[in-house]
């Protein structure tokens, strides 16, 4: 807010002193707007943002950046690996992790097996 307040008043008064009014480093203010200039096109962007979204949903969100990545190219944006991290992280997407199959039964053993009386009748 402070920021672009600094923008659009820049032309009225020097940006050292709207800095120090507003308790903003100016350097902080000339990244901000630097990072503005950077950013990339919104309409592509948030094309992308849905494709993930839908990606991660159809595949039951088990698509790491690796397999995002590789399908988000084959839908026609190429971006590397960290842009589709990135991506996933805007878009609040998250691979599940498979659990691991635990044996929790062993029936080859000489024990004797005993009647379940619990829940038997009675």
């Amino acid at each position: 807010m402070k920021y672009s307040f600094i923008t659009q008043h820049k032309n009225t008064w020097p940006v050292s002193l709207q800095c120090r009014v507003l308790s903003v480093n100016r350097s902080d203010y000339y990244h901000y707007q630097a990072k503005m200039l950077n950013r990339p096109d919104d309409s592509e962007h948030q094309e992308m943002i849905d494709w993930v979204k839908d990606i991660a949903e159809s595949s039951k969100y088990s698509c790491g950046s690796r397999r995002m990545k590789k399908a988000l190219y084959a839908s026609g944006y190429p971006v590397s690996r960290n842009k589709a991290r990135k991506l996933m992280k805007e878009a609040n997407v998250k691979a599940r992790q498979r659990k691991k199959f635990k044996v929790t039964t062993n029936s080859n053993h000489k024990h004797p097996v005993f009647d379940n009386l619990r829940f038997g009748p009675g």
